[in-house]
């Protein structure tokens, strides 16, 4: 009686074996479980030939073929295929606790592709299969967790399984996995307030993706979404950045943003440190040369109202455009750039330049203004004064604008006001931009319009962060930018 027990489970393991060899060979593209199975278990001249397949879907989970005469064999997911409390089931369960991903294979009571499929499933065994996470993946989830991102981890695995990889990775929540097959169906209000308490979810369907997304989206969040398969489409497609793999499907890489062609979300934190520095130095250069558009166009305005000689030589603009905007553009344009990309760019960069360039337009008249009434300087000695003071200012515009300050900030600032002054006291630079500071009286007055437009800027700037403020969750303009 033991030799034929013995004799059966043999028959039964070789028959198992069989039939996963069987169905390796019959999906002509596998996913990554089947392609583990078929490395697993080679098929060979003698492998079982397929009658009928139903390919894998993330929507039934599950895949199988028909074979003839050797019956009818699926693969998936246990809790799916079986009905509650088997005992196979909490096997199942078990083994996902511990990171491993549990697949069931079974006889189908009806071929695989008729309506109804799979019917019946007589369970035969479990296949264990197990999960390698890259060595790059828990830095790669510190870095967004530091940088306020948080992580929603959807999945069509068990929910146990997937808990259980991320609580190896130190993801925040991983003790309280949520089951996808328990959340509302047709209620974004609902699914979002699911969505917001946790943050691993599995036995997600392609439509619940979506629906994910647009839930977060619905509560204020900007939304990331990565995946690789047809059934990550529409869910990339709504996103506000999709990211697919280089190796994924070819409607996922047609719909994403992203291509990582490179097939490891370690390069995100380079795109987004990337996207970071050229978004951040772009609203710095704007404010530089919008601020000089803004007193160009109003010192023209008011110098021609008052019909006066316009004060600057063309070499004098040359010389203004290459210390406050020329040079310092292009090396903050280059510069590293952590700050978190806002929404409201333009009403940001409106409200420093604009009041900035009245002012520099505004003190620069005035000086003009006032050397002229003494009536006893020279068109130079009227032109330098006027050029002293808007440096003056357009260089504390410069200061403002690359804050916070690192030593090479300090040091570009330093070197525009620097070679600034060079022109404007050596003889050579005299001559060549027809400076005339022999008058103390004059330039002391130049001198004073010049702090006193370097003190309004500096005010503007902080009323314009006390009434603006962007605080660390990237609230900005009284509108929350969430993560």
């Amino acid at each position: 009686e033991a030799a034929g027990e013995a004799a059966g489970a043999g028959r039964l393991a070789g028959e198992v074996r069989e039939a996963l060899r069987a169905l390796a060979a019959a999906d002509p593209r596998p996913n990554a479980s089947l392609a583990a199975v078929a490395e697993a278990f080679p098929s060979g001249p003698d492998t079982w030939a397929a009658t009928a397949a139903a390919a894998f879907s993330s929507a039934r989970k599950w895949s199988g073929a028909s074979f003839g005469r050797h019956g009818h064999w699926v693969l998936g997911a246990p809790d799916v295929l079986l009905p509650p409390g088997h005992a196979a089931v909490a096997e199942a369960d078990r083994l996902a606790s511990r990171g491993l991903r549990v697949l069931l294979l079974g006889r189908a009571g009806i071929p695989v592709d008729v309506p109804g499929a799979p019917g019946t499933v007589v369970p035969l065994a479990l296949l264990v299969i197990e999960q390698k996470i890259r060595d790059d993946a828990a830095d790669t989830l510190r870095y967004f967790a530091a940088e306020n991102v948080e992580l929603k981890i959807i999945s069509g695995d068990s929910a146990l399984s997937v808990a259980a990889v991320a609580s190896t990775l130190g993801i925040a929540g991983a003790d309280r996995p949520v089951d996808a097959r328990t959340l509302p169906d047709d209620d974004i209000p609902a699914l979002a307030e699911r969505m917001a308490t946790g943050s691993i979810f599995g036995r997600v369907a392609p439509d619940q993706k979506r629906a994910m997304v647009r839930a977060l989206q619905s509560d204020g969040h900007t939304v990331a979404m990565t995946g690789d398969g047809v059934n990550d489409v529409l869910a990339l497609k709504d996103a506000d950045i999709g990211v697919a793999m280089g190796s994924g499907s070819p409607a996922a890489r047609a719909v994403a943003q992203i291509v990582l062609l490179d097939n490891t979300f370690a390069a995100l934190p380079h795109v987004v440190a990337e996207g970071r520095r050229v978004i951040g130095n772009i609203e710095r250069v704007s404010v530089l040369f919008l601020t000089k558009t803004v007193y160009s166009v109003l010192l023209a305005i008011l110098i021609g109202a008052a019909q006066l000689r316009f004060p600057f030589l063309p070499r004098h603009v040359t010389l203004i455009g290459w210390f406050t905007i020329g040079v310092p553009a292009f090396f903050l344009a280059l510069a590293p750039n952590t700050e978190r990309a806002r929404a409201g760019f333009v009403p940001r960069v409106m409200r420093r330049a604009v009041p900035a360039g009245a002012v520099v337009a505004v003190a620069s008249f005035v000086t003009y203004l006032l050397v002229r009434s003494g009536g006893e300087g020279t068109p130079e000695q009227e032109s330098t004064a006027v050029v002293i003071t808007l440096v003056m200012i357009a260089t504390w515009v410069l200061a403002v604008v690359a804050r916070p300050y690192a030593w090479w900030k300090v040091l570009l600032v330093a070197a525009m006001a620097g070679g600034f002054l060079l022109c404007l006291l050596l003889p050579v630079g005299q001559r060549v931009f027809e400076f005339d500071t022999s008058d103390a009286g004059v330039v002391a007055v130049a001198a004073t319009c010049g702090a006193a437009g370097m003190a309004l800027v500096e005010l503007v700037w902080r009323l314009v962060g006390h009434f603006w403020p962007v605080n660390a969750e990237g609230t900005a303009h009284g509108r929350p930018s969430r993560p």
